[in-house]
């Protein structure tokens, strides 16, 4: 499934083949089954519209936005210091159902994804818009892009 490709794409991207495996690659699991969810399914239509169908990121930082996160989300994005999010922020951000679907993929409770995706997101988003914005294109290939 594209969770599962997304995942491994995201855990080498994160991890990038240092020692941190619970970090790197966990974030990238739970990272791709977030984006796949987006990309596919449950509360989806609203992320997929804004980010197109085969990258959602576009469609989840404006649901970050429009949920009180702008600031962490731009801060993602943009070349300075990325701005911390909670777990708690990131569970308000996101639809239930998204939520409830992430975490059952990942084997974790919601509160558990809410809180690893709060973790790996701010580092993910800055490592996928190196030039300050998100690129174009399917995610997988913007993954590919920056994965050397």
């Amino acid at each position: 499934m594209a969770g599962n490709d997304l995942g491994s794409l995201l855990g080498g991207l994160l991890g990038g083949g240092s020692g941190g495996q619970a970090g790197g690659g966990g974030g990238g699991n739970i990272l791709g089954a977030l984006l796949g969810a987006l990309m596919g399914g449950g509360g989806a239509a609203g992320a997929q519209g804004a980010g197109g169908g085969n990258n959602p990121l576009g469609g989840l930082m404006d649901m970050l936005s429009k949920s009180g996160l702008a600031d962490q989300a731009q801060s993602w994005i943009g070349t300075g210091d990325n701005k911390p999010v909670s777990g708690a922020q990131i569970a308000e951000a996101l639809p239930d159902d998204t939520l409830q679907q992430v975490a059952q993929q990942a084997g974790v409770s919601p509160q558990e994804a809410a809180d690893q995706i709060a973790e790996s997101l701010p580092d993910a988003v800055d490592k996928l818009s190196p030039a300050g914005s998100i690129p174009s294109g399917s995610l997988e290939d913007i993954i590919r892009q920056q994965n050397l």
